[in-house]
């Protein structure tokens, strides 16, 4: 008969690379009685605080072998991890196999290991973890009667359980179970990851593995989708290195929809590439649709606000410096906000947005620099699309002059900041800016020139001075009817990647405009 009921655990085997509140979660198991089992360095550790402990080897009666290779494969403990009472009792009297109940266990820092290496050769083969990831899995397999605790921030609400409840309760052993598989399955995943990339182990150096294994867990569930037909939910990965929405605080406001992820998140991409200015974007719809930076936080704002008001209504706005009381007044002044990111926020400006409780306020703690990690993930065709994150761009080292006129030095400064707004930009991109502000976008068309002509009509509309500004594009023009109609409007200068067929033809009609314009040699698609 299944075991529903609450489980006190009588015995624990605890041993753990990750020594985070071990020492107190020991502790609170021996009062409340559990004998405890420990080996190698966490038996050291719990005996110097004083807790008492029985050696693995002494309980099995069999030495630690090979280095520490083998210490607790052996029957009498995954005997007693494994057993059924009810139907494996007079086995267990036979071999003197007493049961284990709670096996505490996190593994090898293989990946930590692996991410420090220092040779090619160099996989670490030390650490990869043999009889953890077996007792967490014989562990999780038998959850009926035991419990598998792999993570520290568990320990706390075990001890609780116990406490209050009398035991372990069921679903709470069912769910530790499955956070156990989880994790056992990423590990194995990054194993077989960092085998295949080492030039030393295979032939090729394989970055995109034949098998891809993911493990996620839920971070949170939904209020629906895109659409409010549609059902939904958010997952990050077991990782140490946790995703930048996870570890930020809420401070108020209702919980983020999926549209609010989406939308914060592109508008969190685009401010990182802005960390050495003060700045501020504004999204819509995963696009910028203003972008500034200043000497102060709220001139930032209100540069960006002013490039398009219309589409900032409801949108998401990003700060990458303290967030304080004037800025946060004059966002209520101009408009009404769904989401609001600042890595500080003064206890000031929090008062400000308290009277508008639906207000997103989201403080983020990641850093503001350096280049994004890891690949990128995409779904498409039932299937996975894995990429290379497209670089920070902080200095554009292959830029080239192609134009009789060289930029003077604020274009050259403007059309910097222009690009960096334009690779966050949906294609076909087109910015508009000056002063290190946007006047313009133009996003989302199938056209180039339709998007120079929307980044016109905003600017238009928003009653800024186009002449005199810059203009970028995420990618080549294939005509010079675009650098035309620039020409036209005011623009003095041009960014793009070049690589066209037609590269001359648009150089020339540059040329003709007394355009100045300039060649980055990467392009910042963004579908």
């Amino acid at each position: 008969m299944k075991n529903f009921a609450p489980v006190s655990p009588r015995r624990a085997l605890i041993s753990v690379s990750d020594k985070r509140g071990i020492v107190e979660f020991a502790a609170g198991l021996a009062s409340e009685g559990v004998e405890i089992l420990s080996t190698g360095g966490t038996a050291n550790t719990l005996s110097k605080a004083g807790i008492e402990i029985i050696p693995v080897s002494d309980y099995t009666g069999f030495p630690e072998l090979m280095g520490g290779r083998l210490k607790t494969l052996h029957p009498k403990i995954h005997g007693g991890i494994l057993a059924r009472e009810d139907v494996d009792k007079e086995e267990m009297q036979e071999n003197d196999i007493q049961p284990i109940d709670l096996i505490v266990v996190n593994l090898y820092p293989f990946e930590q290991a692996h991410s420090d290496r220092t040779t090619d050769y160099d996989v670490n083969v030390e650490f990869i973890d043999i009889g953890g990831p077996t007792m967490i899995r014989a562990a999780a397999k038998n959850f009926i009667r035991t419990s598998v605790v792999i993570d520290p921030s568990d320990y706390q609400n075990i001890l609780n359980e116990i406490h209050n409840k009398g035991g372990i309760a069921f679903n709470t052993r069912k769910n530790l179970a499955a956070k156990a598989f989880a994790r056992v399955s990423e590990y194995d995943s990054n194993i077989a990851s960092a085998l295949c990339a080492s030039t030393q182990l295979v032939d090729e150096v394989e970055e995109f593995p034949n098998t891809l294994n993911l493990t996620y867990r839920k971070f949170m569930d939904m209020r629906y989708g895109e659409n409010p037909h549609q059902a939904a939910a958010f997952y990050v990965p077991f990782s140490r290195d946790k995703p930048w929405l996870e570890t930020s605080q809420l401070h108020q406001g209702k919980s983020m929809s999926f549209n609010n992820v989406v939308d914060a998140d592109a508008a969190y991409s685009c401010i990182k590439d802005f960390h050495d200015t003060t700045s501020c974007v504004i999204v819509k719809h995963a696009t910028p649709c203003g972008v500034a930076s200043a000497t102060n936080l709220t001139s930032a704002y209100e540069l960006a606000y002013r490039t398009d008001p219309t589409s900032a209504f409801g949108g998401i706005i990003a700060f990458n410096r303290k967030l304080d009381e004037r800025t946060a007044v004059a966002i209520l002044d101009n408009q009404f906000v769904e989401v609001i990111l600042a890595p500080e926020i003064e206890q000031k400006a929090l008062k400000v947005f308290r009277d508008k409780e639906n207000i997103r306020v989201l403080e983020y703690k990641s850093e503001m620099s350096g280049i994004p990690s890891g690949k990128v993930l995409s779904s498409a065709g039932g299937g996975l699309l894995l990429q290379d994150p497209d670089e920070t761009i902080d200095e554009l080292l292959d830029i080239q002059v192609v134009t009789e006129r060289e930029p003077e030095k604020d274009e050259m400064q403007d059309l910097k900041f222009a690009w960096r707004v334009a690779k966050h930009v949906k294609s076909n991109a087109i910015v508009y800016a000056k002063d290190s502000a946007t006047i313009g976008i133009g996003a989302g068309q199938m056209s180039r020139v339709d998007s120079a002509k929307i980044a016109l009509i905003k600017a238009d509309e928003a009653g800024l001075e186009i002449n005199g500004s810059v203009m970028a594009s995420d990618a080549f023009f294939p005509f010079r009817d675009a650098i035309d109609a620039a020409a036209k409007s005011g623009i003095c200068a041009v960014i793009q990647p070049g690589g066209s067929l037609r590269d001359n033809e648009v150089i020339d009609a540059a040329n003709e405009h007394c355009m100045s314009m300039v060649f980055t040699g990467r392009r910042h698609f963004r579908h």
